[in-house]
């Protein structure tokens, strides 16, 4: 059995704590340093739980030791102290970051670090880079990567058409720091929120605008090979106005404590929600020119005992996946290890990877 710590007791990682500890593969340690966070999580009752501030010198080091891996679901910014303490610790590391700051210094680290350091594996980033680098494999010369991921609400009710089912900090990180692209064959920065068009899925209506961070490590992977490459996030028409009146004319990107309260107090969260996934991919085959896509959509279902929200099945099936591979020997156990680099049918085989095959029931991740 593993002993896996899990830093963050918020939404998702309850949903991880659980669905690891259910397998009766792992000895699952949730750690936060709110007292109140962890008594609230949704956890079965073999999970350990440890109330800890990993600021403290040396705390999370100390909780690592003798550890096989550690897994980070806390807010962006505390990303590079559990990766450090990772390395000191010389544990695994998995994280579910969309920060690219965050990622880089990963990356530095892994470089000197005795074990995995494997960030960025949730849904965006983590699995559309699975999915789309197996498309793109699938191509003898790439034109085009595109990819498109949302969390929305099946019912939306107010004038943002959202509701939050993800961290705010998250989102708001997204929506606020510049996004990488490739152009014309070029790696450049577009702006957050900008380049907004529309598609329909489905006979429903979406429009899809740029965020930072959904491309993971796949801009470096495929620069110099593709034209265009570039990742936007799922919306319905009419978010993006929004936003953009909030964070530009308003200004609120520079007072993003005030915005996350705003949001928190105002959004309801809700477990009725859909995860889109959409990447389409265009090259050449033996001289043609084709286009192949991938669309899925995931609903909110039972897990266990427990109605988990889409966002939380999808984000938490990812890094338990990855988590299980690692332990099985199938990733590399040194060194960084991108998400690309793992491969589509094997995600999609293990027990946790499932989760996103549409023939599947997400309750048999528990059995």
């Amino acid at each position: 059995m593993n002993n896996i710590v899990i830093v963050g007791a918020g939404k998702i990682g309850s949903t991880i704590a659980g669905m690891l500890a259910a397998t009766g593969d792992y000895h699952v340690a949730l750690v936060d340093r709110s007292a109140a966070q962890l008594a609230a999580a949704e956890v079965p009752a073999g999970v350990e739980t440890l109330e800890l501030d990993i600021a403290a010198v040396g705390a999370l080091e100390a909780a690592l030791a003798g550890k096989f891996a550690v897994l980070s679901a806390a807010p962006f910014h505390l990303t590079t102290r559990i990766a450090e303490a990772a390395a000191s610790a010389g544990v695994h590391y998995l994280d579910l970051t969309e920060d690219v700051v965050s990622t880089r210094r990963v990356k530095e680290l892994a470089r000197s670090g005795k074990s995995a350091f494997i960030p960025q594996c949730g849904l965006a980033p983590g699995f559309i880079s699975i999915v789309a680098n197996d498309l793109a494999s699938r191509f003898d010369t790439l034109e085009s990567v595109r990819m498109r991921v949302g969390a929305l609400p099946q019912y939306p009710s107010n004038a943002l058409n959202y509701n939050l089912t993800w961290s705010t900090d998250g989102v708001i990180n997204e929506y606020c720091e510049p996004c990488e692209a490739i152009v014309e064959g070029e790696l450049v920065e577009v702006p957050p929120l900008e380049e907004r068009e529309e598609f329909s899925l489905d006979g429903v209506t979406y429009e899809a605008f740029n965020t930072s961070g959904g491309l993971g490590t796949l801009a470096e992977t495929l620069k110099g090979k593709v034209r265009t490459l570039n990742y936007r996030t799922i919306r319905y028409p009419g978010h993006a106005a929004i936003m953009k009146a909030l964070l530009n004319d308003l200004g609120l990107r520079h007072r993003r404590d005030v915005l996350k309260d705003i949001f928190e107090s105002a959004l309801p969260a809700t477990l009725q929600d859909v995860v889109i996934v959409f990447v389409t991919v265009s090259g050449r085959r033996n001289g043609r020119l084709l286009q192949e896509t991938y669309a899925n959509k995931i609903y909110s279902q039972r897990v266990g005992n427990q109605v988990r929200s889409a966002i939380q099945i999808t984000t938490a099936s990812g890094i338990c996946a990855v988590l299980d591979m690692l332990a099985d020997g199938s990733l590399p156990a040194t060194g960084f290890v991108k998400q690309e680099e793992i491969a589509l049918d094997a995600f999609l085989a293990n027990r946790f990877g499932r989760a996103y095959a549409q023939h599947e029931m997400v309750s048999r991740l528990a059995s």
